[in-house]
């Protein structure tokens, strides 16, 4: 049966690594995000003006204008961050049945940002929680911004559906609702029908899931009035390399 619920059900920061087992998810407030980043809030929510400066997606088979977005690569030894050369970001037909088996070069991240203590500290800070969880030598994390836009009246922050996205773990922060409506968020066990639907509305509140354990995706968002848009960072985490594809190329 799925629960459905405005408000999602949260988890404090000592019960992470329990649900994370147990549930295969946990949602937490940004004040503990904060705590997790080891950084005031403000630092964080200092960083969305980051979100206003995102190309156009030019991979939407739709032929949609609604998603901007921009994605860098780390790598995270203990609590070692480092960043690596700018590759394309790709998934197989398996995860991404629209828009697996090409590769996607979009535009990285900005440098303010990869610079910034408090976006280091943020990234660094997950992998210290999902060290608890399953501890590796090495994370592949690969971070998302997105921007999704109501320019054509609809905006689809999850354009291929339900899906997983072939990692080990996946991050996502809401960082800003604008004059929007939908964008409700549903996780569902992939063994089974069990699942939870909720609208993450705190700027910079986050869903962590494990991948091989749930199915994830967001509803379309419509404008309140003329315009309006939906910022996220999505971070993925892979313990065994990026995933690339067969013929990868350089840029």
């Amino acid at each position: 049966m799925t629960l459905t619920s405005l408000y999602p059900p949260l988890t404090t920061i000592s019960d992470l690594p329990q649900s994370l087992q147990s549930d295969g998810f946990a949602i937490i407030a940004a004040e503990n995000v904060a705590q997790i980043a080891g950084v005031p809030l403000k630092q964080l929510i200092d960083l969305t003006q980051y979100w206003n400066d995102l190309p156009r997606d030019p991979y939407l088979k739709d032929g949609g204008r609604y998603r901007y977005r921009r994605h860098v690569s780390y790598e995270v030894k203990g609590d070692a961050l480092t960043m690596v050369s700018h590759r394309a970001h790709w998934q197989s037909v398996d995860y991404n049945a629209l828009h697996g088996g090409i590769e996607r070069w979009f535009e990285p991240a900005q440098a303010e940002l990869s610079n910034s203590s408090a976006w280091q500290s943020l990234i660094v800070g997950i992998t210290r929680i999902l060290n608890s969880v399953k501890l590796v030598n090495t994370w592949f994390v690969e971070a998302h911004q997105f921007r999704i836009d109501t320019t054509d009246g609809i905006g689809r922050p999850t354009p291929e559906g339900a899906h997983r996205d072939g990692v080990d773990f996946v991050a996502v922060f809401l960082l800003d609702r604008v004059s929007i409506k939908g964008g409700e968020t549903r996780i569902f066990d992939a063994t089974g029908s069990a699942g939870l639907r909720f609208t993450l509305t705190q700027p910079w509140s986050l869903l962590l899931m494990n991948d091989e354990r749930m199915i994830h995706e967001s509803t379309p968002i419509q404008p309140i009035g003329a315009h309006g848009h939906r910022d996220t960072l999505v971070l993925t985490f892979r313990s065994n390399g990026f995933q690339d594809s067969p013929n990868r190329s350089q840029q």
